[in-house]
């Protein structure tokens, strides 16, 4: 077990107040169409029956989310009926009056006590080196990763979302699990998969760990597993948690015969492979090779012009596209590369679990193999792989150069959600904060042994400033911006899905070669 935190907590109370001050001075900031969405879900879990909730269309933005966080929008809704009720109102579209902007904010700022108590919880499991400078404690560290992510800062404060409450419930289940509270581990995941579905990608990672380290209760003095050790009761526990806590999230719509309803809004298949803004994972490098080879095969007279389909990743709209050269991907073609990109870690889990560390790692690597391989993958997934592996970083010189990849990457891939012009300080400078302490922090924790990131590495990073004064500075001076605007964004996608990609192999790495005993690792 993990020594507690130092016992002297005013530093973690003064970096959560802080940065709850700074969201408090970004209330006003630029708000993206996720404000309409959550102020739409507002309005009708208030004002129409149950019933209704997953059939209303009033507006674009319908009801998406399974049911327990439209719960939680109805709960935030009679507060902010004392706020201004007219936003309640489901026809009252685009509606965002002052009373209502900070409402909806302040909502976000509020429910992240979820999220500080989790982190908190975090802290608490790594291990301390009495005497250390408190800049130089891993639990310090680890809480500055967390509450001053900068992802969190820009997509759940300036953005607008709710990821910081989402996050705080699953690093909560974490810690359950590090503490070796499964129950509440489990219990609190099943909740977080009826708050947000996208978590499903993690679930196998939950799955095999629990039945290989909870219902096996032994394993052999090699590590390999014990049949005879399993735990029936064990096993029907952890399934009857599972299965209340869906019963009490879908049960109503069961009940209403409005399931498939349900189901059709959660996984919306009719969108396209990439968003409007590619992720930077593996099919942005997959729609780059496609009109690569299309250019080129019209140079080359190898394709006729007027037979191609014309283009639209690029174009904003959400939609099915054909690749024009490459065959086209289909949802099940990127279900089952999803699938074979996480199966290794969780055999690796199955055979070796390497304890809390190990079921960390494969969460980690699920995350990332769906942001990866997944369908119509939103930039903003990126955290659900960022956030845990910050956990990792503290604890492994190697985990810690993967971070400092991963985390650059794929906060600067986040760039194009802000895209105003009073909003480029403001990302410029958080981005450059939280980079410098992440760089700095980590390698005082891990002075002995060298740099952390070798120089193909730190090259490819510092390749990210000259990618922003390109598209930022340079692009919209040239004549190339009105005639193909999206180039700036391809450019950082397919930038971006280098260094994730990358990320990924060495986690991947990483894994297969770890030690199979958990006499190394710190978290037990």
């Amino acid at each position: 077990m993990a020594a507690p935190m130092t016992n002297d907590q005013s530093w973690f109370y003064a970096l959560a107040l802080g940065v709850s001050f700074l969201k408090c001075l970004l209330i006003n900031a630029y708000h993206s169409t996720d404000f309409e969405v959550h102020r739409n879900w507002l309005a009708l879990t208030h004002s129409l029956p149950v019933s209704q909730w997953y059939y209303e269309n009033t507006s674009e933005w319908t009801l998406d989310y399974p049911p327990l966080f439209a719960w939680f929008e109805y709960g935030l809704s009679h507060i902010g009926r004392f706020f201004d009720k007219e936003m309640l109102v489901v026809q009252n579209l685009n509606y965002a009056s002052p009373a209502t902007v900070l409402f909806q904010r302040l909502s976000v700022i509020v429910a992240d006590v979820v999220f500080f108590y989790a982190v908190k919880e975090c802290c608490k499991c790594l291990r301390e080196d009495k005497g250390k400078d408190l800049l130089g404690k891993p639990s310090f560290i680890l809480a500055v990763l967390l509450l001053w992510n900068f992802g969190l800062l820009i997509v759940d404060h300036i953005h607008f979302q709710y990821n910081g409450f989402l996050f705080g419930v699953l690093l909560l289940s974490v810690a359950r699990h590090i503490q070796n509270r499964h129950f509440e581990g489990a219990f609190l995941f099943s909740v977080l998969l009826n708050l947000k579905h996208i978590y499903l990608y993690i679930a196998p990672a939950y799955g095999i760990y629990l039945l290989r380290c909870f219902c096996f209760t032994q394993s052999n003095a090699d590590g390999s597993l014990q049949w005879r050790s399993f735990s029936v009761v064990r096993l029907v526990t952890l399934g009857t948690i599972v299965l209340s806590t869906f019963a009490v999230s879908f049960g109503p719509f069961i009940a209403l015969g409005q399931l498939p309803q349900v189901l059709s809004r959660l996984f919306p298949f009719k969108r396209g492979l990439c968003h409007a803004y590619w992720a930077p994972n593996i099919w942005a490098l997959y729609n780059i090779a496609d009109k690569a080879f299309s250019i080129l095969g019209v140079k080359f007279k190898l394709l006729d012009v007027n037979k191609l389909p014309k283009a639209s990743m690029t174009g904003g709209l959400v939609q099915e596209f054909q690749h024009s050269v490459l065959p086209s991907v289909s949802p099940l073609a990127t279900l089952v590369c999803t699938l074979l990109s996480i199966l290794p870690a969780l055999f690796k889990i199955w055979h070796r679990p390497n304890g809390a560390r190990g079921f960390l790692r494969c969460l980690v690597i699920c995350a990332l193999g769906s942001f990866m391989f997944g369908w119509h993958v939103h930039e903003k997934a990126i955290l659900m792989a960022i956030l845990p592996l910050s956990f990792l970083a503290v604890e492994s010189r190697k985990d810690a150069g993967i971070f400092l990849i991963l985390s650059v990457t794929g906060h600067y891939s986040l760039f194009p959600l802000l895209f105003t012009t009073q909003e480029l300080p403001i990302k410029i400078f958080l981005m450059l904060l939280f980079t410098i302490f992440s760089l700095t922090s980590l390698k005082t924790l891990f002075r002995k042994g060298g740099a952390l990131l070798n120089q193909l590495e730190a090259t490819y990073l510092l390749g990210l400033i000259p990618l922003e004064l390109i598209c930022e500075v340079v692009y919209p001076l040239t004549v190339w911006q009105k005639t193909f605007p999206f180039l700036p964004l391809m450019f950082t996608s397919v930038y971006c899905a280098l260094g994730v990609t990358y990320a990924f192999i060495r986690l991947y790495v990483s894994l297969l070669t770890c030690s199979d005993t958990s006499k190394k690792t710190k978290m037990q």
